[in-house]
């Protein structure tokens, strides 16, 4: 006699329901490895360079430029970084599983074969080159292969012989954001790229280094040449992380001087900011903990972020006024309603900061007729000789749109 609901009772058939869990159990699994092997979260902070390089370019590269170009030149070099990723663990494979950080890693556990990886790589690669090959340009398609080869290549070669492997693998990071300057049609040789690849080629020293002095003891046990293994008592690398900092202080002033952001971004980045990240470098030079080495780290993870919304927001890209043709159909576009968020960031840091509001001449005296706005050129942290104009493109901004913080 059959149980009540027929065979559902019966193990030997399992039910649609049983089937449905384990098809969605693999495909999650199968979504888990694939991330690992691409190093998902590295891969992220690409994007977020690269869209921060395109950007930057500010509103005449913008309005140039379409929104599928912007998408190529993420996704792309997301999809180049991916693939430098999986070949390098495909590479490294017996090296990281004596490490307890990459022992669990999908190559290391068996739970990838060594030719499925490779077949991963190899599909990363060739779909992120052919999507910024047929989106962008070939200066940024280059780059995105240069960087496979580069990480993959000459940086994962040197891990386990010199430790010049940091040094080759800053320039790899450095990259993504010339990427995006670039495919929104500037070029690699710009003021605005070399001081975007600049900050990420900086950035990545106190980063690393005071990541490989908390797992120095596994980065031995990998064989690899980290400064930290070979710096028992952290001297070197607390000078490394000094003065990498120093030097990643002095960007936002060059950038300055140079007319590219506004001397607010000098104030802003290069002193508040940039003046935390010197004192916690200064704590773990006192104190060599792995403690302080993680204030380091986890200071580096907020001050990227930081660091490239203020070059967006004191850009002087981003001082010109939009125009008519930046409007389709009388509906403002992406690049409209970018301004005005930058344009009411701006606002506000007037009303909160009394060196903004002279700068941009927004202080008055007196009433009435007599009514008279101060000389922004009195404020003290005004650097440098006054700009007339400022070409982005085809475009002009007179001296009013630029001193408009």
């Amino acid at each position: 006699m059959r149980p009540p609901g027929g065979r559902t009772g019966d193990p030997r058939r399992p039910t649609r329901t049983r089937r449905r869990a384990g098809g969605t159990g693999q495909q999650a699994t199968l979504a888990k490895n694939v991330a690992e092997l691409s190093k998902a979260r590295l891969s992220a902070l690409v994007v977020s360079t690269t869209a921060f390089g395109f950007l930057a370019a500010g509103p005449a590269a913008l309005s140039a430029a379409s929104l599928p170009t912007f998408a190529a030149a993420s996704v792309g070099t997301a999809l180049c970084a991916s693939s430098a990723a999986t070949f390098n663990q495909v590479i490294e494979s017996d090296r990281d599983g004596r490490m307890k950080r990459t022992a669990a890693r999908p190559l290391v556990t068996g739970a990838v074969s060594p030719g499925a990886a490779v077949g991963l790589g190899c599909a990363t690669g060739g779909s992120g080159a052919l999507l910024l090959h047929l989106g962008t340009d070939p200066v940024t398609t280059a780059l995105g292969l240069a960087n496979i080869g580069l990480y993959a290549g000459l940086y994962t070669y040197l891990k386990p012989r010199s430790e010049a492997n940091t040094w080759v693998g800053a320039v790899v990071g450095a990259v993504p954001p010339v990427m995006g300057w670039t495919a929104a049609g500037g070029s690699a040789l710009d003021a605005e790229a070399l001081l975007l690849g600049s900050t990420l080629f900086l950035w990545q020293f106190p980063h690393f280094f005071a990541l490989n002095w908390m797992y120095r003891a596994d980065y031995k046990r990998g064989g690899f040449e980290m400064v930290g293994v070979n710096d028992p008592t952290g001297e070197r690398t607390a000078g490394l992380i000094k003065r990498y900092a120093a030097y990643l202080a002095a960007v936002p002033f060059v950038s300055a001087a140079a007319g590219v952001t506004s001397p607010m971004y000098a104030i802003d980045a290069g002193l508040l900011l940039n003046g935390y990240a010197l004192h916690v470098a200064g704590r773990f030079d006192r104190d060599r903990s792995n403690g302080n080495a993680r204030k380091v780290f986890l200071t580096s993870l907020w001050y990227l972020p930081c660091t490239m919304m203020l070059f967006l927001i004191h850009s002087r890209r981003w001082h010109g006024e939009v125009t008519d043709e930046d409007h389709v159909d009388g509906e403002a576009t992406l690049l409209v309603r970018m301004q005005e968020v930058i344009s009411a960031i701006r606002a506000k840091g007037r009303e909160l900061c009394m060196h903004e509001a002279l700068a941009s001449g927004d202080v008055t005296v007196g009433s009435g007729k007599a009514k008279t706005a101060l000389d922004g050129s009195k404020c003290p942290v005004s650097l440098g000789s006054d700009i007339s104009t400022v070409q982005v493109g085809d475009e002009t901004s007179d001296d009013d749109a630029i001193r408009d913080e």
